[in-house]
């Protein structure tokens, strides 16, 4: 039993672990458009990416190329994981706002 109560403690110790350690980067739409408009990620790394909507409109974070889709209400922040990726440059765009809201990762 004394071997088994640290097992179970560490265990339970991981999932808290594992997510602090998800790089996490902002996305900030403003005038439907995303900013920065080129955002510089590590490659083969998954990481979180949080999309803040500073508009009065709803917009959809969207990437064809990574595979996401999010609609992101006024005033609200919706949260993407995203990757692993290879090196490379993927586009997303805001599905709502093809015009203006358009936008880059650009790992490596």
């Amino acid at each position: 039993m004394k071997l088994f109560l640290p097992a179970i403690l560490l265990c339970a110790a991981l999932p808290c672990v594992a997510e602090g350690a998800v790089p996490e980067y902002t996305l900030v739409i403003h005038n439907h458009t995303y900013q920065p408009t080129t955002l510089n990620v590590p490659a083969n790394t998954k990481f979180k990416l949080l999309v803040r909507n500073e508009d009065a409109t709803p917009s959809e974070f969207e990437s064809n190329d990574f595979n996401r889709e999010q609609i992101v209400l006024p005033g609200t922040t919706a949260t993407v994981f995203v990757g692993p990726l290879d090196r490379g440059s993927y586009t997303f765009f805001d599905d709502f706002h093809r015009a203006t809201g358009n936008g880059v990762l650009v790992v490596q």
